[in-house]
């Protein structure tokens, strides 16, 4: 499948509509307090990560420690969270998530060479010690939640020889978990430290929508439609879907709605307010919430959805709910506010 690409830009015709005129900083750049909603939003969504993926390497070494099939499933449990935590957050795709390939870091996907399995296999026969540095010089495949995902869930790896808790696997859950919750707490930092360049540039305001469309456009077409059979070869496959080993594609999606409606919206709807777009603000706020609906029906894994007509049924509603948020996002609220977009590479040649 091609690259989604998505180039945005928002125009410069923009029409500025004074917030706070007794603020000069306000009066000259009347998007400084949406940035200021944004950063503090964003900033919450960085900490969860950070809380959750610390007490997922605390468990990851509790149940290395002391093993047994109770302490697999809180594992297993915490795991969730911090993917959860993580898909919160995942439409932000500038700023310091973009310094050496962290959100990559996080999640390694699209896996079309299933390459988180032949990295596993690859160092769980390497003699080498499982170091930090041999995490952080593996590459993405091996640095984030895919390959947690896969010690815990994968079935072939589960039936193995090599499967947890054996030593050389738990060395690899507790390295990996510790570079997630390294990469978290460094992020969650780093995003306090970027409050200054934020705040002080008008361009984040376009490059925050610009982030929220692509991530919307993202969850849509290769989240969703992909795995549907709707784009691509038009065959229904969970493999094209993210967490398909541990099930977890749709409650991921779920998350990362979630975390649109609470990192974004807030700052997106007073913007739209204020241009006096309030009915449009209020269909994209109801239009979050037709999606968030179609939950917890589909808290559950996609692959039985897929292979029957009559469980395809609720996916599908999902997907119109979210094709017409987007529409909303991308289209209506985009023309209103001057964000003229680009060619999408996924609308074909």
């Amino acid at each position: 499948m091609k690259r989604l690409a998505l180039t945005l830009f928002l125009a410069s015709s923009l029409t500025a509509v004074p917030l706070m005129a007794a603020d000069d900083k306000n009066a000259s750049d009347p998007t400084a307090v949406y940035r200021t909603q944004w950063h503090k939003d964003i900033l919450a969504g960085y900490q969860s990560l950070a809380t959750q993926s610390q007490k997922l390497e605390s468990q990851a070494q509790t149940y290395c420690q002391s093993p047994s099939s109770e302490e697999l499933e809180a594992t297993k449990r915490l795991w969730l969270d911090a993917f959860l935590a993580w898909q919160q957050v995942r439409f932000i795709d500038f700023g310091p998530v973009e310094e050496n390939n962290r959100a990559w870091q996080f999640q390694f996907w699209p896996d079309p060479k299933n390459l988180v399995a032949r990295k596993a296999s690859y160092l769980l026969k390497d003699e080498a010690p499982i170091t930090p540095e041999k995490i952080g010089e593996s590459g993405v495949a091996v640095q984030g939640f895919p390959m947690v995902e896969y010690l815990l869930y994968d079935q072939t790896f589960r039936s193995s020889e090599r499967a947890l808790p054996v030593g050389r696997s738990c060395q690899l859950l507790v390295a990996v978990t510790r570079h997630i919750a390294r990469n978290g707490e460094t992020l969650a930092n780093d995003w306090k430290g970027f409050q200054g360049n934020y705040l002080g540039s008008e361009q984040y305001t376009d490059t925050t929508i610009r982030a929220a469309m692509a991530g919307l456009e993202i969850l849509e077409e290769r989240r969703l439609a992909t795995p549907m059979g709707l784009r691509g070869n038009g065959k229904r496959s969970v493999y094209s879907a993210d967490a398909w080993r541990s099930g977890a594609s749709l409650i991921a999606a779920d998350a990362s709605v979630q975390g649109l409606k609470n990192h974004f919206l807030p700052a997106f709807a007073k913007l739209l307010n204020d241009r006096g777009q309030t009915d449009l603000a209020k269909r994209i706020e109801q239009q979050f919430e037709e999606v968030l609906a179609n939950f917890p029906e589909l808290d559950r894994p996609m692959a039985p959805l897929l292979s029957d007509d009559n469980a395809f049924k609720p996916l599908q509603s999902l997907y119109i709910d979210l094709t017409q948020l987007t529409a909303l996002v991308n289209d209506r609220a985009a023309v209103e506010l001057g964000v003229v977009r680009g060619f999408n590479s996924s609308d074909g040649d």
